[in-house]
């Protein structure tokens, strides 16, 4: 008998408290509440281990885009990890070859270079860097090391991309944090103008931002921000980084947000979907232009200067080719349009519910906005009591957290994109059971 048989789940959950630093909790509370322990996953279905089953309705954090269980990429891994479990990426291995040239295939425009990393942070992060790096080669003259991101915006939890996060929640413990970000309205692309103004246009090198806000409570933009944000890029020869780790590989309805809108990024930067979660893998891609102004003589040291260990690990990279072989041929990105816009459209009939001020979203990613009698926003303790009666019908939602300095009245919906119709309903009519209980 091995040791995972031989402990309790009381056991673990000691054990867990003992050793465990778990994201944004307050450990003081483990004494009075058991985490689930969830030991098995199949479908669009945990399993935890006392046999209760859970229908995940937010894909473990935005990112199981594919389900759970997909022998495939199980198969893939197995594989590659007896074949060739590691070398660097200073040499070339196949997996990540043949991933790099896929991501280049489906995304938009020449986004022909891929830098592998392992998770969406390091994906902005380096996505900053290479700005930076491209301003100075690129602009000798001048001083352009500023980047223009949005409040509500979240970009990630490293140095760099904390500091273009727009949610003073996450920022405030660790200034000061690296200078030169400049934050505006997450739908006012005319303060995009004035600020490149403000700070002079020679000073500024780039601007990233989400297609839709995810964790800052899935914000939609206006139908014409993104043209705009495009036109005042070229006018200004600034970089568009477009942040799609949540929003890329068919979340929101087609393989990437920006086709919505006809987006062109000179670098967009891609994780969670990447490998529906079962590896942690990222990648930030750049234009054909953007990759030639890192290219000169050896010794000019014009290439970019950033090295990762793990970056396009073999086993990582094969999980992707099995993940986005799945997502291809089962054209999953249709499923999301389908099945996201019955769910969507059902949930808006909730908006004549006092409680629910706003439902919005794209596909299969939705936020319902919570209110009280008196239009001020829901109250985190019941919006908390909201997402655990949830769990308790067997259904998993999302809170958005720690995005402003206010109670936390979002709740979000992001589940695998294999998601049925029968499901979606039994979303719907848990979720609108419990907030007739509620008192606003």
């Amino acid at each position: 008998m091995n040791i995972q048989e031989e402990l309790s789940s009381q056991d673990y959950r000691k054990i867990d408290r003992d050793h465990v630093w778990h994201p944004l909790f307050q450990h003081q509370n483990l004494e009075q509440v058991d985490l689930a322990i969830f030991e098995e996953a199949k479908g669009t279905t945990i399993t935890d281990t006392d046999g209760r089953q859970y229908l995940d309705a937010y894909s473990g954090l935005w990112n199981v885009n594919v389900g759970y269980g997909r022998e495939e990429i199980a198969d893939a891994v197995y594989q590659q990890i007896r074949k060739l479990p590691y070398y660097p990426h200073s040499q070339i291995n196949m997996p990540a070859t043949l991933l790099a040239k896929q991501l280049a295939d489906l995304l938009p425009g020449n986004l022909d270079h891929v830098y592998f990393s392992n998770s969406g942070s390091e994906a902005n992060e380096t996505a900053i860097k290479i700005a930076r790096q491209y301003g100075r080669q690129m602009y000798p003259e001048q001083n352009r090391y500023k980047i223009i991101s949005r409040y509500r915006g979240y970009h990630g939890f490293t140095y760099g991309s904390m500091s273009a996060t727009g949610q003073s929640p996450r920022r405030t413990a660790f200034e000061p944090l690296v200078p030169g970000f400049k934050h505006v309205h997450p739908t006012c692309v005319d303060e995009i103008v004035r600020t490149i103004r403000w700070e002079g246009a020679e000073t500024v090198i780039a601007i990233i931002a989400e297609p839709i806000i995810g964790g800052g409570g899935v914000i939609v933009p206006p139908d014409d921000y993104f043209s705009k944000l495009r036109e005042i890029c070229d006018q200004h020869n600034l970089l568009l980084i477009i942040d799609e780790v949540i929003t890329g590989f068919g979340r929101t309805g087609t393989m990437f947000a920006c086709e919505h809108w006809d987006i062109q990024p000179d670098i967009i930067t891609l994780a969670k979907g990447l490998t529906s979660g079962y590896l942690p893998l990222s990648a930030c891609v750049a234009t054909t232009e953007v990759f030639n102004a890192f290219l000169g003589d050896p010794g000019d040291k014009q290439e970019f200067g950033q090295v990762c260990t793990y970056a396009g690990h073999p086993v990582t990279c094969a999980a992707g080719l099995a993940n986005l072989k799945i997502l291809t041929e089962e054209r999953l990105w249709e499923n999301a349009t389908k099945v996201g816009t019955h769910l969507l459209e059902r949930l808006k009939l909730l908006q004549d519910f006092p409680i629910v001020s706003e439902v919005r979203g794209k596909g299969l990613m939705i936020g319902v906005e919570l209110i009280n009698a008196d239009k001020t926003n829901l109250d985190t303790m019941k919006t908390s009591t909201i997402v655990s009666q949830m769990k308790e019908r067997g259904i998993l939602i999302g809170k958005i957290s720690h995005a402003a300095d206010e109670p936390e009245n979002i709740i979000f919906i992001a589940p695998p994109l294999i998601l049925t119709l029968d499901e979606a309903d039994q979303i719907v009519e848990t979720l609108k059971d419990i907030l007739t209980s509620i008192d606003c």
